[in-house]
């Protein structure tokens, strides 16, 4: 077991940790945790977050339940659909059954981003803080809201995985108050300050611009913050670290860096991308894009394969298809003609889009995006986004093909591939 000065973990880069050594982690940090007779409010991930909740949850509350006065579970869902009761139960690993017999203290909660009665003020950023936060690129004011449950409870505890991330490099830790249970305002800054930044130079990334700010942000709560960040591989856990959420997720993050990022020394010039079923919208899965477009050659292209998916957005599809898939600087050169769209749907399109220029009224992509889904080829072309009808692919024909430049991906959105830097 290793152990930095305030978190306790576990990690490995060539196995599973077994459900021993998880017990053991997180028997050592709730013994040095002031837990008796809290008020605890944990948050977990939705469905589009690979990571074994349904051991951990069981595990978490057994050490807990006789503990503590209130035992709850958010779920962090920034700006993504609620999630029904038998999905939460799935998501958990028990049914309704168990829960009123064995997990009856448990109450779940989801989310709610837009609703201001859900929300409350935890601080304010002037715009002399923003400056400062972003380096200049900023000069506003900041009001800064997360979920008012928050007011009920004494100990906030973080429950989820660390993956490369395109917004905030790395996700996890307290990116699951900001944006995971946040208002839209801290929602929309972080996230348009990575697309000024670029996903192609903010995810794998330790340090990032938005991760300052996420970090700032939580930094205003008025409540104790602990963290158990997990490290997702195959299905189990190559880590877990437990502490201070900033420690934990650091910990974290230096694991996932080597077991969810993969080199090549050389790019390709097709990225044939495999989206699982647990994206239902190219809202969450454009990670295939994201996690796929660093090695990625100029002049390439990446295949988002997804019949399943049938639409862009559930929840942001409006403004997605009114504004289209177009790269930053088509969006910064005419901001006066777009600064009023969400920021954080900007921030998706030009991640969709990936990295390229808009000079003299001509934008130039660096890598073509071709649909592969259930999206139909009108609203492609009506968003700038090329297609293919997946009815008339094999995904075989892609397999096997490195040597002449193809890339096949059967489960993109967590790995993240990346050219070795010389």
């Amino acid at each position: 077991m290793t152990t930095t000065a305030t978190a306790i973990g576990i990690g490995y880069t060539d196995r599973l940790l077994s459900d021993g050594e998880i017990g053991s982690v997180l028997d050592d940090a709730f013994a040095d945790w002031d837990l008796d007779n809290k008020r605890v409010l944990i948050l977990i991930p939705d469905g589009t977050r690979s990571c074994p909740l349904d051991v951990i949850f069981p595990m978490v509350y057994e050490r807990l339940a006789d503990r503590v006065d209130l035992l709850d579970f958010m779920i962090a869902l920034g700006t993504h659909t609620p999630m029904s009761e038998a999905q939460i139960y799935d998501r958990v690993g028990i049914d309704a059954a168990a829960h009123q017999s064995q997990y009856q203290k448990a109450k779940f909660f989801n989310h709610a981003w837009d609703d201001p009665e859900a929300l409350t003020q935890v601080g304010i950023f002037t715009k002399t803080d923003i400056e400062e936060l972003t380096e200049g690129a900023f000069n506003q004011e900041l009001v800064v809201t997360c979920n008012r449950k928050i007011l009920d409870y004494d100990l906030l505890l973080i429950c989820g995985p660390v993956f490369p991330h395109e917004i905030a490099g790395f996700s996890g830790g307290n990116k699951y108050i900001f944006p995971g249970i946040s208002g839209s305002a801290a929602i929309d800054f972080s996230h348009w300050l990575a697309a000024l930044a670029t996903n192609y130079e903010t995810i794998g990334r330790k340090d990032t611009p938005a991760r300052r700010v996420i970090d700032r942000c939580a930094s205003l709560l008025k409540i104790d913050r602990r963290a158990l960040c997990m490290v997702e591989k195959q299905g189990g856990l190559a880590g877990l670290f437990a502490g201070i959420v900033e420690e934990a997720w650091s910990d974290a993050v230096d694991l996932s860096a080597q077991v969810h990022i993969e080199h090549y020394d050389h790019p390709f010039h097709t990225v044939f991308a495999c989206c699982p079923p647990m994206y239902d919208d190219l809202w969450t899965g454009a990670k295939a894009m994201y996690k796929s477009e660093p090695v990625v050659a100029e002049g390439g292209r990446v295949i988002i394969y997804a019949p399943h998916i049938t639409q862009i957005s559930k929840v942001h599809g409006k403004t997605i298809e009114a504004v289209g898939f177009h790269v930053r600087d088509y969006f910064v050169k005419q901001w006066d003609r777009f600064k009023h769209y969400p920021w954080s749907e900007l921030t998706f399109v030009t991640g969709v889009a990936g990295r390229g220029t808009y000079e003299d009224g001509v934008e130039t992509k660096r890598v073509e995006v071709i649909l592969a889904t259930g999206i139909s080829e009108d609203v492609c072309r009506r968003t700038n986004i090329s297609y293919m009808d997946p009815a008339s692919i094999n995904p075989a024909d892609y397999q096997g093909r490195e040597d002449e430049g193809i890339l096949y991906i059967p489960k993109a959105g967590e790995r993240l591939y990346r050219q070795r830097e010389k």
